[in-house]
């Protein structure tokens, strides 16, 4: 048989009422929204179960919330005996991943991320920075082209490369714009503006990144239990020490998605669970090699009629 990974989903898989199935039916998943609640001094619970939708948008609400609801689908998950060969999870959900791989304690994590969020919205003046996903791009040619209109007009830098033909820009606005009105002539199907606060994994969050690290070096952290694959190097940790760097420069940097899942298929994953709300990466992953089997788990139901 082949081997599992465990992947987490990060900003943007956000729905108002997510995990309510999970935390309504299983206790142990109900006890951690609670403790979720109990780490961070309010109710977090509620703004993910009840919203409104523009208050769990706010980064420092969204990233604790999609935590809290993996780790919930995680636990009851677990009932079903599968053990992960390895796990990895898209921007935040690497810190879901690390809580899996017992990395981090729930609790810590979902401070951390909290914190993390906070950093991440005031590192650059509100409307200053964006993101937009390029559709149809080669991956050298995007690069060239962001290298050219960081020198000329503004910084712009690869962020999420998710799958072939899909990698999300980050930057200054006019960066950003520059490469929409740019990218037909690198091939570019379509630039698609993406509703965020913040210029996510690009230099300018350089700022988020300091303080972060300030925050991480504070955190117990053990050796992981298996294999994490980081999104800065698309390639396995386990060790404390290198795991808080990469987490320090993951705010900054390039999300290697498309790169982390062809390593984890080369090691022989066959097998991937998306935890979490929504199936954002089972799409990516299908994009990516269509011969490999993903499977959601973002619901009771889905938990349930789970099999292998």
């Amino acid at each position: 048989m082949g081997k599992i990974a465990f992947v987490f989903p990060g900003q943007g898989a956000q729905a108002v009422g997510m995990g309510k199935d999970i935390y309504e039916s299983e206790s142990a998943a109900k006890q951690l929204f609670q403790r979720a609640d109990e780490a961070l001094g309010y109710s977090l619970s509620s703004i993910i179960f009840e919203g409104p939708d523009t208050e769990l948008k706010i980064t420092y609400h969204t990233q604790p919330a999609l935590l809290t609801t993996s780790i919930a689908y995680l636990e009851a998950f677990k009932a079903k005996g599968l053990a992960p060969d390895y796990v990895a999870g898209h921007s935040l959900g690497e810190y879901s991943a690390l809580v899996a791989a017992g990395v981090l304690s729930f609790e810590d994590a979902v401070r951390t991320v909290r914190a993390r969020g906070e950093f991440m919205e005031q590192a650059v003046p509100s409307g200053q920075g964006a993101m937009a996903a390029v559709l149809g791009a080669e991956r050298e040619a995007l690069q060239k082209l962001c290298a050219s209109v960081s020198h000329e007009v503004g910084a712009v830098e690869l962020a999420n490369l998710n799958c072939p033909g899909q990698i999300v820009i980050s930057g200054s606005k006019e960066g950003v714009q520059a490469i929409a009105e740019q990218g037909k002539e690198i091939g570019a199907k379509r630039v698609i503006p993406l509703e965020v606060s913040g210029p996510f994994h690009s230099s300018l969050m350089k700022p988020a990144s300091e303080r972060l690290a300030g925050v991480l070096a504070e955190i117990d952290m053990q050796s992981a239990a298996v294999p994490v694959v980081a999104n800065v190097t698309a390639r396995p940790v386990q060790e404390p020490a290198e795991i808080r760097q990469l987490l320090v420069d993951q705010v900054h940097s390039s999300v290697l998605w498309e790169d982390s899942v062809a390593w984890l298929i080369e090691q022989g994953v066959d097998t991937f669970v998306e935890i979490g709300s929504g199936s954002v990466l089972a799409g990516l992953i299908k994009k990516i090699d269509r011969s490999v089997k993903v499977v959601s788990i973002n619901s009771k139901e889905a938990i349930d009629q789970f099999q292998l």
